[in-house]
């Protein structure tokens, strides 16, 4: 269990470090060949982080109401929050907000910016589908989650993804202005050029920043395994959603991200673009876990 956190963690890292060189790397083109200062590169990072601190402060309330998730006190569901309790007390937690999706889907999400100020979502079937232990394993990842601060983290990647947007669509128009005003074929092949960043651009930044949101969730499950000490309860949690195909209606592109299983039910492009890694490896590597 520890082995896999720390890979977990040491992988966040470096995708992080890569996104950082990526964008740095994108800067340096635009000060090179267009004649950009630094201050582009610390617009497009302002821009980006005034967007993302309103997701960050108030999108937990935006992914609740959107879910139709409905708060409950102990007195309304006390098998579950016994259960969420007992983990808190365990992962040394504060006990977030409780609340339960009105859907036959399997599923389950956490959100919120700190320990302090998060909040907890199941769906109703995913509390009657499951057992004891196994419900376990999906609370104690999605603490998990809150404990290892994946909001923050989900944060700066998104910051750098709309930065690199951003920094793309400025040499995307520098490109089509040179090759109006120049019209010869280094113009040309310099507009080809910045047409082929920014179609690019943004794909590997999302593709960065999706690899980062898959390696916290093995960190979530491993984490989640030493909380409970029974990898087995959120491997079998897992079998369970996996072979469920009830998608969550309310669920949308922006909030999928958040939740213990692809809310879509495999309705994506392909598994390159999916905000999870297959289930099936999840459970291969809980069931390896001693």
């Amino acid at each position: 269990m520890y082995s896999q956190i720390d890979a977990n963690k040491h992988r966040t890292i470096i995708l992080i470090l890569i996104f950082i060189s990526f964008i740095t790397g994108l800067g340096w083109v635009l000060k090179t060949w267009f004649g950009y200062g630094s201050e582009a590169i610390v617009l497009a990072v302002f821009i980006s982080l005034v967007m993302t601190l309103f997701s960050y402060y108030h999108g937990d309330k935006v992914a609740l109401r959107s879910t139709s998730a409905r708060h409950i006190a102990k007195k309304d569901n006390p098998y579950l929050y016994n259960l969420v309790e007992n983990l808190c007390i365990t992962a040394g937690l504060p006990v977030p907000k409780i609340y339960i999706i009105n859907s036959p889907a399997l599923n389950a999400f956490a959100t919120g910016r700190d320990p302090k100020h998060s909040s907890i979502a199941f769906t109703t079937g995913i509390i009657q589908a499951l057992e004891n232990e196994e419900l376990e394993g999906v609370i104690a990842h999605e603490l998990s989650h809150v404990k290892n601060y994946d909001i923050r983290v989900m944060t700066i990647v998104i910051v750098l993804v709309g930065a690199i947007s951003l920094m793309a669509n400025w040499f995307l128009h520098s490109n089509w202005r040179r090759s109006s005003d120049n019209d010869n074929k280094s113009g040309g092949i310099l507009a080809i050029a910045g047409l082929v960043l920014i179609l690019l651009s943004p794909i590997i930044a999302e593709l960065i920043k999706l690899a980062v949101s898959r390696k916290r969730e093995f960190l979530a499950d491993a984490s989640g395994s030493l909380l409970t000490r029974y990898p087995e309860g959120l491997a079998r949690a897992l079998e369970k959603i996996s072979a469920s195909n009830q998608p969550l209606e309310t669920a949308s592109t922006a909030t999928a991200h958040l939740f213990i299983s692809n809310p879509f039910k495999g309705k994506n492009l392909t598994n390159l673009f999916s905000t999870h890694p297959p289930i099936i490896e999840r459970i291969k590597q809980l069931r390896e876990m001693v």
